[in-house]
């Protein structure tokens, strides 16, 4: 029962990530403009990476853990990032 209220508090947010994802794939498939520059939705990604890898290592977890978790985030980008926010059972932090 309380994997249901988990999974059922956590849909709200997996809407919000699917909708921006569908946007974002409408408007443009790639992070980079023509010139090679990255766009404005590769800025997007980039921030929610360096905040999710800040709060990976904010965690009261394990090393193990913790560089499991920045090494699917670092590799996939926005796959790893929606991995984390969506399954990674995040507490706390410890600071």
């Amino acid at each position: 029962m309380n994997a249901i209220n988990t999974l059922t508090k956590r849909l709200p947010g997996a809407g919000l990530l699917l909708s921006l994802l569908t946007v974002s794939l409408l408007t443009s498939c790639s992070r980079f403009n023509n010139d090679g520059s990255l766009a404005t939705w590769g800025y997007i990604i980039l921030a929610l990476d360096v905040f999710a890898l800040f709060d990976i290592f904010r965690q009261n977890w394990g090393i193990g853990k913790k560089i499991l978790w920045a090494a699917i985030v670092f590799l996939f980008p926005l796959g790893g990032l929606i991995l984390y926010f969506l399954f990674a059972g995040r507490g706390k932090s410890s600071t």
